[in-house]
């Protein structure tokens, strides 16, 4: 089958630029994971520390033992977009929208009672909450978005509201939750390469502080 000339062409260009996007969009995502890497590890301090990557340019998961103040265990994974490739960068933008970070703070006090800040229409399913059918809820606005709020006393999701409203952009959170069954805070958000410090540094602040109160431990 002769293969036109057009088409040869058609086909040099592509696999030209999808060369050209690899090391670009490769050279970008590891500068985006060592800076939040260094980031965050500047502000937490871990006494120990493990990491996992996934897939190369994707993204990592880090675990750190702090046991220091109230925090026993600080864990995040970060999701990074495929910039890397041509083909399926398109899709990824449809699909995972953003970049995406997933924080798992361990603390050592001992959380009482479930609370959920959800931002509405960002889950395509709806999240597994174990003990969803016993919770109050409501939907609450942050920062011009709708959330939906599950909780056991309206005072826990009060504090995370606050907590969000606090973040330098708080529409980037998509959940925020306390768990007692796990003992876990968690939080969801779209991540921005500027702001990670200071949002870090709430995060860690919410959980020395806050959650040593008794609106959330008793």
């Amino acid at each position: 089958m002769e293969v036109s000339s057009t088409l040869l062409f058609a086909l040099m260009v592509v696999a030209a630029l999808t060369s050209i996007q690899f090391y670009k969009g490769r050279k970008l995502n590891i500068q985006l994971m060592e800076h939040y890497l260094r980031s965050i590890e500047e502000i937490v301090k871990p006494e120990d520390k493990d990491y996992v990557w996934l897939g190369g340019y994707i993204g990592f998961r880090a675990s750190y033992k702090v046991n220091r103040d109230n925090i026993r265990k600080f864990e995040y994974t970060l999701t990074l977009l495929p910039r890397h490739s041509l083909l399926y960068f398109p899709i990824a933008l449809l699909t995972s929208r953003h970049d995406k970070i997933y924080f798992v703070i361990r603390p050592f006090a001992e959380i009482k009672r479930e609370a959920h800040l959800i931002q509405k229409g960002y889950y395509r399913l709806s999240p597994n909450i174990e003990n969803e059918d016993f919770l109050q809820r409501e939907t609450i606005e942050i920062a011009g978005k709708e959330y939906e709020a599950l909780y056991e006393k309206k005072r826990d999701v009060i504090k995370l509201k606050e907590l969000v409203e606090s973040l330098s952009k708080p529409h980037n959170v998509k959940h925020v939750s306390l768990t007692p069954k796990t003992n876990v805070f968690y939080v969801l958000m779209k991540p921005e390469p500027e702001a990670i410090e200071r949002d870090v540094k709430k995060l860690v602040r919410f959980v020395n502080e806050k959650l040593r109160e008794s609106a959330f431990s008793s």
